[in-house]
């Protein structure tokens, strides 16, 4: 029996994956993941087997890298970002199911809501929220739900997944939700292609983010009642009394 490793790879260039995930890569046998994310490292570790699905695809990637390991197989699950947050390791142990093997370990990886963070500035110094506006797996209702509570909770929010092809206006519906208690000039970021070729930022208003044309490649950034504009930086202070 193998083992099988599901690895956060963090935003796509190797100055931000950990070594952690780079031993695991360097140690398995076969690489399975999502076309776009296995192209992020093909190219480094070309003695691997590779073995991809596409989008919408996730349940078959995961059984693919368990059959894997099953055959005696070391296996990498190459997850964009963290491994476990929006990522495959949850999916993993579920079709796993009570079963002691395979093996899984899962390794961690550079979340968007930290790189894109730092590509912006320190917009999340104090508490902020994670919430993703792809609706393929959560109702809307629920999203908006959350997108509400976060705004009455005065935290800053990070926002996944803003808009695709086939949801061109999630991030302006979004944006209408949270115009109904912040203010049009709350501070807000977009980091795009965060660690790879054609990076980006752009600091904004609220009110500008609206119709901001954003999609799968942007993560958002919504600052709390105390964010600022710093040097042209997204700033949120924790609250420390001597400054």
């Amino acid at each position: 029996m193998g083992k099988l490793t599901v690895v956060g790879i963090g935003p796509g260039d190797y100055d931000n994956m950990t070594d952690r995930a780079d031993r695991a890569l360097r140690e398995c046998e076969v690489i399975v993941g999502y076309h776009v994310y296995v192209d992020l490292v093909r190219e480094r570790y070309p003695d691997k087997a590779f073995l991809t699905t596409p989008m919408t695809k996730e349940a078959d990637r995961c059984r693919m890298a368990l059959e894997e390991a099953k055959k005696g197989k070391d296996v990498a699950m190459v997850c964009s970002g963290d491994s476990g947050i929006y990522g495959m390791a949850g999916l993993i142990y579920q079709l796993r199911g009570e079963s002691r093997e395979p093996e899984i370990e899962v390794v961690p990886g550079l979340t968007a809501a930290c790189s894109g963070a730092a590509l912006l500035g320190a917009p999340l110094t104090h508490d902020f929220a994670v919430i993703s506006l792809s609706d393929r797996l959560t109702p809307w209702e629920k999203i908006e739900k959350r997108l509400a509570a976060a705004a009455e909770s005065d935290l800053a929010i990070v926002l996944y997944n803003p808009a695709s092809h086939g949801r061109p206006d999630y991030l302006q519906r979004a944006c209408g939700i949270l115009l109904r208690t912040l203010p049009e000039d709350r501070p807000c970021g977009v980091a795009r292609n965060i660690g790879r070729e054609g990076e980006s930022r752009v600091v904004l208003s609220l009110g500008q983010l609206r119709d901001f044309p954003a999609d799968m490649f942007c993560t958002v950034f919504v600052g709390n009642s105390q964010t600022r504009v710093t040097g042209g930086e997204l700033v949120t202070p924790r609250g420390y009394r001597d400054v």
